[in-house]
């Protein structure tokens, strides 16, 4: 019997995400992270998206993982959460691409770094896009706020980029400073306040 055929899905979103790594994470230059693990969230607002014939317009979804070494080495503990304005069929199509069960990057490789999944849960997430000043909030459990890196000698705005063509979330990010990385779900709670955060428009599909 022949597989049934991948739902084709497409994605064009806003994302912001943060990290317990130092500014610029060297996990994006496959080096160990900061303080040998890594706990972080981020989150998307879907511009267009697309699974098969449902419309995933203007929704969101988030994500908070913990990896007791490199990502790369897998062993990761996280959820998803899902948005809350979606409906029945927009959260099973959010959540089949999240899985990575619809194939296509990066969601494959979310499945094979988080191999204990906790329960997805469906909360309000509210963005604030203002560049590297933006913020989210995940229902009541994470919120990540960013701002410029600051000089340490001048105090003033420093603007940096980072351009990683092979980089599986994304290509090119704003780098900035986590003002707020913050956990509360159960079994997975962190705080990392002023370390790495990026900023970035992604394009994704299967």
């Amino acid at each position: 019997m022949n597989p049934a055929p991948r739902i084709p899905w497409s994605l064009e979103a806003d994302y912001v995400q943060a990290c317990s790594c130092d500014y610029g994470c060297p996990c994006e230059f496959e080096a160990p992270p900061s303080r040998g693990f890594c706990e972080g969230a981020g989150a998307w607002k879907i511009n267009r998206g697309r699974y098969g014939d449902v419309s995933l317009d203007g929704l969101a979804l988030g994500f908070v993982v913990r990896t007791p070494g490199p990502m790369y080495q897998g062993n990761g503990t996280g959820t998803f959460f899902l948005d809350d304005r979606a409906t029945p069929v927009q959260q099973e199509a959010l959540l089949a691409i999240a899985s990575g069960k619809a194939g296509g990057m990066p969601f494959e490789i979310f499945a094979a770094i988080v191999t204990n999944i906790l329960p997805p849960e469906v909360v309000p997430i509210r963005f604030h896009l203002d560049g590297r000043n933006s913020h989210v909030e995940v229902g009541t459990r994470v919120k990540i706020a960013c701002e410029p890196i600051k000089n340490p000698v001048t105090g003033e705005p420093e603007s940096v980029r980072v351009e990683h063509a092979t980089g599986f979330i994304f290509k090119s990010a704003e780098v900035v400073s986590a003002r707020d990385c913050v956990s509360t779900l159960p079994g997975l709670p962190f705080s990392w306040p002023d370390k790495a955060g990026f900023v970035a428009r992604v394009n994704y599909s299967n």
